[in-house]
């Protein structure tokens, strides 16, 4: 009899990890802050130094409730959502990471906070590192994890990897393809780009599918990709003024960007810190949310 190699009895019938909940802690309180074009969706709690938490496609700030609930003893933690996802608003418009950057600053301006630390992931980066470049003195620590940024380093190269063939998918022909198929369209992601598609649990991926599912959601979605070529022309007008100071914590999933990151990163900062989440590919909240949490507290301190 043929024997099965452990390691991938292991990877056939791994189990999800723990449930996801995406309730945050009741010190946590949540309202709708106005910013130029749209309505804003945000979560704050804590007192201390603030910490804003940027997601990414495919979630919502809901993916960082494991993060928060660690931060929240002792900072200010901010989680929005970002413009036309989540609970946020669905304008026609300003789905540029320029705009987008605009509407955490006035996320900021109403929670009368002059300074934070950008932890950001996905789709979430290209909107920090927009934000970073145009209001460095807001921003006192950058944390980008596991995407490029358009117009940095070899992101023309990027744009050639089949993987990421979703970078140019969209219109309304596709917005009609995808209505009512939502989770069919996004499981594409949670699979392909995990290490262990199993921790991407089934919970998580029903709550999502059911917000992407909302009206003018994934209409918002590919506006994001469609808006990459104005992003890498901003941004290499932002970078010709030269490279961002703030300290910049560069963190790859092992089975995804891993040190890549922080290669892509140096292009675009000076004082660029490497670190690398072990058994996870690019959803690292949901794949290894302990190591990712050890690591932002970490360079947060």
């Amino acid at each position: 009899m043929r024997l099965v190699p452990v390691a991938l009895l292991a990877s056939l019938f791994a189990l999800p990890a723990q449930a996801q909940s995406f309730d945050y802690p009741p010190e946590f309180r949540t309202e709708e802050i106005a910013s130029d074009g749209a309505t804003i969706h945000v979560r704050t709690g804590g007192s201390g130094p603030a910490v804003m938490l940027v997601h990414g496609y495919g979630e919502t700030g809901d993916m960082w409730v494991p993060m928060a609930e660690d931060l929240v003893q002792d900072h200010l933690v901010i989680v929005p959502d970002l413009r036309g996802l989540g609970l946020s608003s669905k304008p026609a418009g300003g789905f540029d990471k320029k705009t987008q950057a605009g509407d955490l600053a006035a996320v900021l301006d109403h929670l009368k906070v002059e300074q934070t630390a950008l932890v950001a992931h996905d789709i979430g980066n290209m909107v920090a590192y927009a934000f970073a470049a145009q209001f460095p003195e807001r921003v006192s620590k950058l944390a980008v994890i596991d995407a490029p940024v358009p117009g940095i380093g070899a992101w023309e190269e990027v744009l050639k990897n089949p993987l990421l063939w979703h970078f140019r998918f969209g219109g309304p022909d596709m917005e009609r393809l995808v209505e009512g198929r939502e989770r069919i369209y996004l499981d594409r992601f949670w699979n392909e780009f995990s290490a262990t598609p199993a921790r991407f649990s089934e919970p998580a991926r029903e709550h999502y599918a059911a917000l992407y599912a909302l009206p003018g959601a994934m209409h918002s979605g590919f506006a994001q990709f469609a808006a990459f070529d104005q992003d890498a022309v901003d941004n290499r007008a932002f970078l010709a003024k030269g490279k961002l100071k703030m300290p910049v914590l560069a963190v790859g999933g092992e089975k995804s960007f891993g040190p890549m990151m922080a290669t892509v990163m140096r292009f675009a900062a000076d004082d660029v810190e490497e670190a690398v989440v072990p058994d996870a590919g690019h959803w690292i909240m949901e794949e290894n949310p302990e190591a990712t949490g050890r690591i932002i507290r970490d360079f947060l301190q």
